[in-house]
């Protein structure tokens, strides 16, 4: 756990006085306790918490930052080529500091096409032929295992998307005793209805695999309900007859246990017998660094948490576990970390609606209340942040769009500042989209080759100075900033500056980054921000921003300045 310490107040230079509307404003930093205060309002404890923050302890050395990086977005290439893009990419990005590169499920899915998300057999990793071909679309296991291997060699690891919530593309359909429940609430069945014999598809043989790894068959007796009903072609959710739904799940739609497909019973015996071998197999197939849990909000969270527990003790304690619990309420999601022993991280779902709605009123948002009651105030060692995923994007459920000129900024908040232990790039946002089908409007950022990249700019500044104290300067609706003042282990010391304005003129703002930086020229490393900064004698500086922008300043001739500088992507 880090360490968290008050410092005074920097001294204000007379000659910077008029420049700064109020001394160094209360704003969200990473502290937190482990027993939440009871907050019923959606603005958190930003207000309440210290500033400045994260003191390391001088005496002592820094951990490197870690990067996490999605190695993936829907519109991949079906080529069975994607564990090879990503074996040859890893050197590089071990370079720009990504320790983390979160993969697709490498599963054999329904289709060739398939993302992985419908999930065929678990137990067949592009290994056999099934469903079309012995690959899947990202490759086959041979390349998987190759591409782990590499990742680990240059300290790199692998975190695998595992979708344990439903099964589909069964190869028999069974008759079952089923009945309809409402789409809205799960809870009710359909006015008017009745038990029925409907055709699910739910029997599962793996003929391909014949009995390898796994001799479990799927059926009817595996799973808790279906959304189609092949005697009639209609599509609704059944329950079966005999099945509940699981009573510890999100309260979402009455009970959001049924998401799609064949939804599996996780209270069976078998299933969990099934599950709990698969997730011991796994890591002995493959360099595993980590697992990323799919849909946790839509089953038993006892099953979880007893599933999370067999994998720290019987398979690796430090493996790394992060869900995903789509929920804009941090106070909960805080809770649940709490409930499952502090052993999972949760992606940051509140901060990145907050960006969402702060860019989409363009010079009208509220900069001030970008981080307001993200986890990272909450849980900061256990969230994972992020800007934009493969499920945010247009033409999917969780589509939280971000206005393209913010998401340099955002970019900015979750890389640079102290309280985002865990930041997640997306693929498309460091490599482009070839097939993505943005709302008009909108377009993933892309960064911009003149002058060299700026997000892999953003992400070596983390990498080399993105340490030490941070002040915030979260003062002004339209104009925000912070420091980093820098570790003597990382990088020489050197700290940075970042400032930010979503208003369409040009601003600046007097900020403190130590007196140890006394008299160094700074300038902006993105290159959006002409002239240089010189800090004064009691550490302090005036540092500019262009409209609608943001601006990293750091020492002109700090250590890893040139490596930056040079970099094209």
């Amino acid at each position: 756990m880090s360490t968290f310490l008050n410092l005074p107040s920097p001294p204000l230079p007379p000659t910077l006085a008029a420049l700064r509307a109020s001394a160094m404003r209360q704003a969200p930093n990473s502290g937190f306790s482990t027993n939440i205060r009871p907050l019923r309002t959606r603005r958190a404890a930003a207000d309440h918490l210290p500033n400045p923050l994260l003191i390391p302890d001088d005496a002592g050395p820094c951990p490197t930052n870690e990067t996490m990086l999605q190695g993936f977005e829907w519109y991949v290439p079906a080529d069975c080529a994607h564990w090879r893009r990503l074996e040859k990419a890893m050197p590089a990005l071990a370079q720009l500091g990504v320790t983390t590169v979160w993969i697709p499920p490498a599963c054999k899915a329904a289709s060739q096409t398939g993302n992985g998300y419908d999930v065929y057999d678990l137990w067949d990793l592009g290994e056999f032929e099934q469903k079309g071909g012995v690959g899947t679309k990202w490759g086959t296991k041979g390349e998987l295992v190759r591409m782990a291997e590499v990742g680990e060699g240059v300290g790199v690891r692998v975190v695998f998307d595992a979708v344990l919530n439903h099964k589909t593309g069964a190869d028999y359909c069974e008759e079952v005793e089923a009945r309809r429940v409402e789409g809205n609430d799960r809870r009710e069945e359909v006015e008017g209805g009745e038990g029925e014999t409907i055709g699910a598809w739910t029997g599962f043989e793996f003929p391909g695999r014949g009995g390898r790894y796994s001799e479990m068959r799927w059926n009817k007796g595996h799973f808790t309900g279906v959304d189609y009903d092949d005697k009639t072609g209609e599509h609704g959710v059944w329950k079966f007859e005999g099945k509940e739904w699981a009573d510890d799940v999100d309260e979402e739609l009455g009970n959001y246990d049924f998401l799609l497909f064949a939804d599996i019973d996780h209270k069976h015996p078998e299933v969990r017998a099934d599950l709990f071998g698969w997730v011991e197999w796994l890591p002995q197939q493959m360099k595993l660094g980590g697992l990323r849990l799919d849909a946790i909000k839509h089953y038993s969270f006892r099953f979880l948490r007893d599933l999370v527990s067999h994998i720290k003790e019987r398979v690796d304690p430090d493996l790394f576990i992060v869900g995903e619990y789509w929920r804009e309420d941090s106070e909960y999601l805080a809770q649940f970390i709490e409930f499952m022993g502090h052993q999972i991280s949760l992606f940051d779902i509140q901060l990145v609606s907050n960006f969402s709605k702060v860019s989409l009123l363009s010079d009208k948002g509220d900069l001030r209340k970008v981080l307001d009651d993200s986890l990272a105030l909450w849980k900061p060692d256990h969230t994972v942040t992020f800007v934009v995923n493969h499920d945010t994007v247009s033409h999917r459920p969780e589509f939280t769009p971000v206005a393209p000129f913010f998401i340099p900024l955002a970019y900015a908040l979750i890389l640079l500042r102290a309280n985002s232990v865990l930041p997640c790039v997306f693929y498309a946002d460091l490599f482009g989209s070839i097939g993505q089908h943005p709302q008009p409007g909108f377009t993933n950022f892309v960064p911009p080759t003149s002058g060299g990249a700026v997000l892999p700019k953003m992400m070596l500044a983390r990498k080399f100075w993105a340490y030490g104290s941070q002040y915030d300067y979260f003062d002004d609706p339209h104009c925000v900033g912070f420091t980093r003042l820098g570790h003597p282990s990382q990088s020489g010391g050197h700290g940075l500056a970042v400032v930010m304005t979503n208003a369409w003129e040009y601003a600046s703002k007097a900020m403190f980054v130590g007196k140890h930086h006394a008299g160094e020229v700074w300038t902006d490393l993105l290159r959006w921000c002409p002239g240089q900064v010189v800090i004064d004698a009691d550490g302090w500086g005036v540092f500019p921003v262009g409209h609608r922008s943001v601006a990293v300043w750091v020492n002109a001739r700090g250590t890893g300045r040139d490596i930056v500088d040079s970099f094209v992507l």
